[in-house]
């Protein structure tokens, strides 16, 4: 449980320094979003949501 806490907190922390440091920047990246298909989009989400538990797996290998 204390490490699911550690990640959700770890994400606020880097979605809130994305709000707080580059606002304009991410609201041209979702500009881009919405004019890519959706089959484009959730390829994309996939692929960030692999790479997400092969980040995970290794983070648990190496012994954390």
């Amino acid at each position: 449980m204390t490490l699911l806490l550690l990640a959700f907190g770890l994400v606020m922390i880097l979605e809130g320094l994305v709000y707080a440091l580059a606002p304009s920047l991410l609201e041209r990246t979702l500009e881009l979003l919405r004019a890519m298909p959706q089959a484009a989009v959730r390829q994309i989400g996939a692929l960030v949501c692999v790479a997400g538990l092969v980040l995970v797996w290794i983070a648990f290998q190496i012994g954390v």
